[in-house]
């Protein structure tokens, strides 16, 4: 699991349903959502 920091909890969770994407500038980034409150997260990196 991706750890990221989730804006609406204020803090570090586990990312559920994390998938790699592609940003327009070509960098890697993970998108997924938080296990406790459902919002959108998104990790710059790696």
């Amino acid at each position: 699991m991706v750890e990221a920091y989730c804006v609406k909890c204020k803090a570090k969770r586990e990312m559920k349903g994390a998938k790699e994407v592609t940003m327009k500038n070509g960098k890697k980034a993970k998108t997924g959502t938080c296990e406790v409150c459902g919002t959108k997260m998104f990790k710059i990196g790696g």
